[in-house]
């Protein structure tokens, strides 16, 4: 039984646009590969064969696990969420308290999450330090380094 995965828009389109890629594109290869496999010869010493059919496996089981996760995905939506308090998909800017430096965040479903493009996961210890907090709260958040201190500065969509 699955459970629901929360998403943005962009986020479910991801998904459904790599399961896209895995049909139309990986699961023909793998067929081409098992066809020029067999047509080699003796299927019961043929390790390309066996290697396709495994990597044939490996790729319907994860086409069946994300057709799940896009069937009882739900999406966000944004516009009925407050603006007063974090909350999943608010961007936050902060303050660190220790080095005085000011960060933006945006919080984001786990599955969305990338440090690179400062997403936070909703589920990271600094989102749920930050989440159900106000404009102008300072908080102390412990993470894997220790605990730090910041002040919320803004918070918006």
């Amino acid at each position: 039984m699955s459970t629901s995965k929360y998403f943005t828009e962009e986020g479910l389109k991801k998904v459904k646009d790599e399961l896209h890629h895995l049909i139309t594109v990986e699961r023909p290869n793998i067929s081409r590969q098992i066809a020029e496999a067999r047509d080699k010869g003796d299927l019961s010493e043929n390790s390309e064969y066996d290697a396709a059919k495994e990597a044939q496996g490996l790729l319907e089981i994860k086409i069946a696990s994300m057709q799940d996760v896009i069937r009882n995905a739900k999406i966000i939506d944004e516009s009925k969420l407050d603006d007063s308090k974090v909350l999943i998909l608010s961007k936050v800017k902060v303050l660190n308290m220790a080095n005085n430096k000011a960060m933006e965040y945006t919080i984001v479903p786990e599955n969305e999450a990338n440090l690179k493009e400062y997403k936070l996961s909703v589920a990271s210890p600094i989102a749920k330090g930050l989440l159900g907090k106000t404009k102008g709260e300072t908080v102390k958040i412990q993470v894997p380094a220790g605990i730090i201190t910041l002040k919320i500065l803004e918070i918006g969509r």
